[in-house]
């Protein structure tokens, strides 16, 4: 097939770059070429900003493809511009939407894509939802041929997946627990999440290119491994050879003493707070034998031989360290007091 991705490059696309690549298809990426040598061998690559309409038509020339994938559409405006660039130029659109649009709380914990979309807690998850309904309203009145695909928490080699962490990643989590610091875990530790390593995602994905079961249709590509998230900072310190010292807090509060610009209320009361288990059936009909097969403290193992040989993704966030430690002792002091 021949294949346009936008963007290609990043923690879910570099797999699916990597893969299709591997598979031997006609692929391109369109993207700013920042991450240009780690693009494999044989990829076409065009070098240009997505936004600038005209120099993307000059560049594609009269190309068409079998599929282009948008990893790197997050507002209204830039669906818009994709309908204009790609209409009566591919057989099949797949959009990179995101599970976090689902209703919060939903009314079952049990999610499949026919689960209403509302949160109102996170803004990327409102852009989300209306850029779906723009897709979703060209698919019926003009054809476009859609896919939606919602990724949940989706992870490689280059992070490994936190859920309370400041701006610059979790390399300041796992440093806290290397040094016996406490760190904190939002909630009481019990509420379920799922967590997905990018190479089994995408073979989910690249099992939807193509495929007619998939025009018009939405999907989510998770694992089937539920964990909580006590269970998650275990095996972070499983895999970094030391003990865990979890601090519970409540949801709430951090979303109220957090910086807004960290976005804890869309990240936690929007997303990661909730307790969800999601029912990928749908692709598995459409995709028959997909299954993920890398556990999480498998995956996390990768992540701490990788982030231990790259000491530049070893980012230090001493303001994140001292919030922690100061919420830390304001929720010891009031124990104190009321007691």
């Amino acid at each position: 097939m021949k294949i346009l991705i936008i963007g290609g490059t990043g923690t879910i696309s570099s797999a699916i770059t990597r893969q299709l690549a591997a598979q031997g298809h006609d692929l391109w990426l369109l993207n700013r070429g920042n991450r240009s040598s780690e693009v494999p061998a044989g990829v076409k690559q065009v070098v240009c900003d997505i936004n600038n309409e005209a120099e993307v038509l000059r560049l594609l020339g009269s190309d068409t493809f079998d599929a282009v994938c948008e990893f790197i559409g997050f507002l209204p405006s830039q669906v818009e511009r994709d309908i204009r660039l790609f209409q009566g130029r591919t057989r099949q659109y797949v959009y990179i939407s995101s599970a976090s649009a689902y209703n919060k709380p939903a009314p079952n914990h049990v999610i499949n894509e026919g689960t209403t979309l509302a949160n109102p807690h996170w803004q990327y998850s409102r852009d989300k939802i209306a850029c779906e309904e723009l897709l979703l309203k060209a698919w019926r009145e003009e054809g476009f041929p859609i896919t939606i695909v919602r990724p949940s928490h989706t992870y490689c080699e280059r992070g490994v997946p936190v859920s309370v962490h400041g701006p610059k990643g979790s390399w300041p989590v796992l440093k806290r627990m290397m040094e016996g610091k406490p760190v904190i875990i939002q909630g009481d530790g019990t509420s379920l999440w799922t967590l997905t390593w990018n190479e089994d995602f995408a073979r989910g994905f690249i099992g939807l290119l193509g495929n007619p079961k998939a025009i018009g249709e939405a999907f989510q590509i998770m694992s089937d491994e539920q964990l909580t998230w006590t269970q998650v900072y275990q095996s972070i310190a499983n895999a970094l050879g030391v003990g865990l010292k979890p601090y519970y807090v409540a949801s709430e509060f951090l979303a109220a003493v957090a910086p807004r610009e960290w976005d804890f209320e869309g990240n936690l009361l929007g997303d990661k707070s909730l307790t969800v288990i999601f029912d990928c059936s749908k692709l598995k009909r459409a995709v028959p034998g997909f299954q993920c097969t890398t556990r999480f403290d498998e995956g996390v193992r990768r992540c701490i031989v990788y982030l231990t040989a790259h000491p530049e993704l070893q980012v230090e966030e001493p303001e994140f360290d001292d919030w922690c430690d100061r919420v830390i002792a304001a929720q010891e002091r009031c124990k104190a007091e009321l007691q």
